[in-house]
């Protein structure tokens, strides 16, 4: 059996671009892709934090330093420069594969610096 897992995250990134007219996906900078381990063209899951818009795309690379975020084509009709997104890709892996798996977790602040790194979330208190 194989399981669908969190790969990685950035976490609250800050959008900085929503260019209707560029074609689709979603450029990040690309020293986020690396830290957080996402493949130029790789699948990505966008859930806009500010208006609970939730989409796929694909992560293209934006200009390493830039900080940019920048949600393309007909994905900018549902993200706008502001609002706070989570950027999540999965990966599928076995039970074996599973039981060892770290996510690769990045957390940015509002200007897209990263705040933290890390491989697990705390569990969630009562």
């Amino acid at each position: 059996m194989h399981l669908t897992l969190l790969k990685c995250k950035l976490h609250r990134a800050c959008v900085t671009h929503a260019e209707v007219d560029y074609e689709g996906s979603c450029a990040i900078d690309e020293e986020f892709l690396d830290l957080a381990g996402i493949r130029e063209y790789e699948q990505i899951q966008i859930y806009n934090v500010t208006n609970g818009e939730r989409f796929t795309t694909y992560a293209i690379r934006a200009e390493a330093g830039s900080r940019v975020i920048s949600v393309n084509g007909a994905a900018a009709h549902k993200a706008a420069p502001g609002d706070r997104v989570i950027i999540c890709a999965y990966a599928a892996m076995t039970e074996a594969e599973a039981d060892v798996f770290k996510p690769s977790l990045v957390y940015l602040n509002e200007h897209n610096r990263v705040l933290r790194t890390g491989d697990a979330i705390p569990a969630q208190a009562a």
